[in-house]
């Protein structure tokens, strides 16, 4: 195992002013099962958000910028998410609050947010929304895109789900492309300063449902075959558990209440599997469950939640709750450790990587020495530990830790205040020796 470190500081953006500061960044690489027709399409890039509404599309290898396309002068857009599903990424404006001066007058801004969404391969604009609360309620807090839906979230614990199709097709005012003129707009060039991007959807009325569902911290995920959605009620009882329900006629599964009854800083947290094979990751301080969806379409039978494999730390489960002292008094302790007690091996993160099929897990224990982290690579169909690679920093808690893994390269970044390090591993081949050793 390789490892080189690099270290990063602000000073290192000195030469940018505070409106070429990049707000956010995504890296975009063209899909393995397909050729495009440019050469420059097919190589990884970097997709970068400035403070100043530009999209900037970088190299990934040299940083040459490749292009770059104005946004808007009124709409200050902030946020990048992928919905990589449909090799679509979105771009979010900032919340429109009003103005104080229009808050003191009573005055509310019917207008939340705009949405910019571009297709990749090659970069090309779909349209800019306007998130308004006449059509979609008061109440409206938050918007993302994700397979095809727009997921609109609202302040009254409620997520709504929408079809982004039908929202083109129903709304569409104009279709926009990049460097040529909108005929709608004066004939102004789409993506150049200082026009940037006219709002070309305009949503009048609030479109048809197709599902919703009132949940814990605005947080629904769907996924699964049959397609099955996981969310926790929004109720107190309810709280660390997570619920696991037919899409199609919200049928709880048999064994679909999953609740690890961790006591942790940190709760356990439950998603599909990004490996789209449908199964469900579970994860805690102390375990990992590997879930699958079991349903027979055949019947009316609710699904089934099995476990498919678990993995579990290493700890010295005989450590007893009661002492004696030197002078024979029995002492018993009043609280127990907290699962993710840095002191015992805990379950930091998992990773998974595609094309090695390979599940990422960091591991810190404190045991062996203070903040020692190792990450095991786990096969993703059984679970079984196919090595150990040992991290040479050490991993402090109390800071912002990120871990990402792509084929050989490992990279772990740490902020500690303004100050940010980025640890880089290359992974090498354990070759055996063709001979054995004497004996």
């Amino acid at each position: 195992m390789e490892r080189s470190t690099l270290t990063i500081t602000r000073a290192a953006t000195a030469d940018r002013t505070k409106l070429e500061k990049i707000e956010d960044a995504l890296l975009c690489q063209s899909p393995l099962d397909k050729a495009l027709a440019s050469g420059p399409d097919q190589k990884s890039c970097l997709l970068a958000l400035t403070a100043n509404n530009w999209l900037y599309r970088l190299s990934a290898e040299t940083g040459e910028e490749l292009q770059r396309v104005y946004l808007s002068p009124r709409h200050k857009f902030r946020y990048l998410g992928w919905d990589v599903s449909q090799e679509t990424f979105f771009i979010k404006s900032t919340q429109n609050k009003g103005t104080p001066l229009a808050r003191q007058a009573g005055i509310s801004q019917n207008t939340l947010m705009h949405l910019a969404i571009f297709h990749v391969f090659p970069l090309q604009i779909v349209g800019i929304l306007e998130i308004n609360k006449e059509v979609f309620g008061n109440s409206v807090a938050d918007v993302v895109l994700s397979q095809g839906v727009l997921a609109v979230s609202y302040s009254t614990k409620l997520v709504k789900l929408y079809s982004f199709e039908h929202i083109v097709n129903e709304y569409m005012t104009e279709k926009l492309s990049l460097g040529k003129q909108s005929s709608a707009h004066g004939g102004m060039t789409v993506g150049e300063s200082p026009f940037g991007i006219p709002v070309n959807i305009h949503i009048t009325d609030c479109p048809p449902v197709l599902f919703e569902v009132s949940c814990s911290d605005n947080s629904v995920q769907i996924g699964g075959y049959p397609w099955h959605y996981i969310y926790t009620p929004p109720h107190k009882r309810h709280k660390g558990t997570h619920h696991i329900c037919s899409l199609k006629d919200s049928t709880m599964a048999t064994n679909g209440i999953q609740n690890m009854n961790c006591c942790s800083l940190e709760t356990d947290w439950l998603s599909f599997h990004p490996d789209d094979s449908g199964r469900i990751i579970h994860v805690g301080p102390t375990t990992i469950n590997i879930l699958r969806i079991r349903s027979d379409l055949n019947t009316n039978l609710p699904s089934q939640v099995d476990q498919d494999f678990t993995m579990t730390t290493h700890r010295n489960n005989a450590a007893s709750q009661v002492s004696v002292t030197s002078s024979g008094r029995t002492v018993k302790k009043r609280f127990h450790n907290l699962d993710d007690d840095p002191d015992h091996e805990t379950f930091r993160m998992v990773e998974y990587e595609d094309e090695l099929d390979l599940l990422a897990v960091v591991v810190t224990n404190g045991e062996e020495g203070e903040g020692s982290v190792h990450v095991q690579l786990h096969d993703n169909q059984s679970g079984e530990l196919l090595r150990t690679v040992e991290l040479a920093e050490p991993w402090d808690e109390t800071y912002r830790h990120e871990l990402c893994f792509d084929k050989e390269t490992m990279v772990h970044i740490e902020q500690k205040n303004n100050h940010f390090c980025c640890h880089v591993y290359k992974l090498q081949a354990v070759r055996e020796e063709e001979e054995e050793a004497p004996e």
